[in-house]
């Protein structure tokens, strides 16, 4: 019995890892169309209502030249690993605190990581 739930504790942990490496950048890209463009773009140099996303994964918070950062972002001093961004897409409130982002959150699994593996891309 012991080795039974052995063996499907590893296979749900391989089935995991290959989801997780499924990620889809081209899905991301539509992601990013519905769900960010209205106030991100991924253009160096240009912000909208948020943020320019270009270089976003690797880059400190708050550090986007030229954008007026609410203090909640620019004091919270996270770096955006794919994990970190994993975690503040699914509830950008619930990561940076007073957060000035009107997003409630992206809770769909396969669309937030298409969507990190996309801004993984923007560089």
């Amino acid at each position: 019995m012991k080795l039974l739930r052995v063996a499907a504790a590893s296979a749900v942990a391989v089935l995991m890892a290959g989801a997780a490496q499924a990620a889809d950048p081209e899905a991301g890209a539509r992601v990013f169309k519905s769900q960010c463009s209205a106030c991100h773009v991924v253009e160096a140099g240009k912000n909208r209502i948020g943020p320019s996303l270009f270089g976003i994964v690797g880059r400190t918070s708050g550090q986007v030249e030229g954008f007026k950062y609410s203090s909640a972002n620019k004091d919270a001093k996270l770096v955006w690993t794919p994990e970190v961004l994993d975690k503040y897409l699914t509830s950008p409130r619930d990561v940076v605190k007073g957060t000035i982002m009107t997003y409630a959150g992206l809770k769909n699994d396969a669309q937030r990581a298409d969507l990190i593996a996309y801004l993984a891309t923007v560089k």
